[in-house]
């Protein structure tokens, strides 16, 4: 199929099509120089680029697993240790979730009067700091 076709069936720009050939993510078929073609299987490829992108992978760990060529191999190890960091993200959204939720539903009459709410502002400032300190936090603006 073209890239005109690829591009219909998947949304995925031309541009970054091309790319993704460039780093050898995907693989085109026919010579150099025509329109760029490819085999009906390149929509998996690209399924899985769009899947590895989804779970925090970086292009240069999906192409350490893909290959246009052959099967993938997949690095465990590496899929593993994002799941983690996923489970670890996901734990502290729920529990900012249920922070917020206390807040908007606390019956003290100042969030600075709520055990809860106090609890919440310290873990989040320890928070901010441990991110701070390992470099993952935002600059302070400027006036």
């Amino acid at each position: 199929m073209d890239i005109a076709e690829v591009v219909r069936r998947t949304g995925i720009a031309s541009s970054a099509l091309r790319y993704y050939e460039r780093r050898g993510l995907i693989a085109s078929v026919g010579p150099a120089g025509t329109r760029r073609r490819f085999a009906p299987g390149v929509l998996d490829q690209l399924a899985l680029i769009a899947l590895g992108q989804a779970a925090g992978l970086s292009l240069d760990d999906i192409q350490s697993m893909l290959s246009p060529h052959s099967a993938p191999t997949i690095d465990r190890q590496l899929l593993a240790a994002k799941a983690d960091e996923i489970d670890a993200q996901v734990r502290q959204l729920q529990a900012m979730s249920r922070g917020l939720r206390h807040a908007a539903a606390c019956p003290a009459p100042s969030h600075a009067q709520c055990p809860t709410f106090l609890k919440l502002l310290e873990a989040a400032a320890v928070g901010a700091l441990v991110r701070r300190r390992r470099g993952e936090g935002r600059e302070p603006v400027k006036p």
